[in-house]
């Protein structure tokens, strides 16, 4: 069981992710700053890049942290043969990641880093997602129907385009849908 030391707070204001952290049983708060910068190095590869985010996030906020505040801030991407898919600008853009995952294997790649006053610990989970052959009728109206532009690949996993196009997932199904609960939990417990 997680022994509460710090005061937690989540700076995301991802839906996903605070649904995710109550399953979790804590209590914490949330607290986001306008516009952070999500840039990083072009040279930088697969999970690197959420983690230099996520640290990036943190690095914003540590100077608001009080004493015994714990804050977890968390980035995802979505990997596909070497090309970051992030959050699509417009329903086009949507459309065309979707068809480029069509019939393929990616990656889901989320950093996550946890800071106090005193330190700072990150780390980053992988899972592969194995998508079926999908149609451009479904794409189109998945899409149209559930608008997943604040959503990394233009996907999300608890929809209905994960449940009739997701074949197989090798690690964090959470991870998938923007954190590794099971391994934040773990991480927590140590910090």
């Amino acid at each position: 069981m997680f022994k509460k030391q710090y005061s937690i707070i989540l700076a995301s204001n991802s839906p996903r992710r605070r649904e995710l952290l109550s399953g979790l049983g804590m209590d914490y708060e949330v607290r986001t700053l306008p516009d952070i910068d999500e840039s990083y190095p072009a040279d930088l590869q697969g999970g690197d890049i959420p983690l230099y985010i996520s640290k990036e996030k943190a690095d914003a906020y540590k100077s608001l942290l009080k004493p015994g505040e714990l804050i977890i801030t968390a980035d995802t991407i979505v990997w596909l043969n070497g090309e970051v898919l992030g959050k699509p600008h417009d329903r086009e853009e949507a459309i065309a990641m979707l068809h480029k995952l069509s019939g393929c294997m990616h990656e889901v790649f989320t950093g996550v880093t946890l800071t106090t006053t005193e330190k700072q610990h990150s780390f980053y989970a992988e899972t592969k997602v194995f998508f079926a052959q999908l149609t451009n009728e479904e794409i189109v109206h998945y899409v149209d129907k559930y608008q997943p532009f604040d959503k990394a690949g233009s996907y999300g996993v608890q929809e209905w385009i994960g449940y009739i196009g997701v074949e197989r997932i090798e690690g964090s199904y959470f991870n998938v849908m923007g954190l590794p609960v099971q391994r934040l939990y773990k991480e927590l417990s140590r910090f």
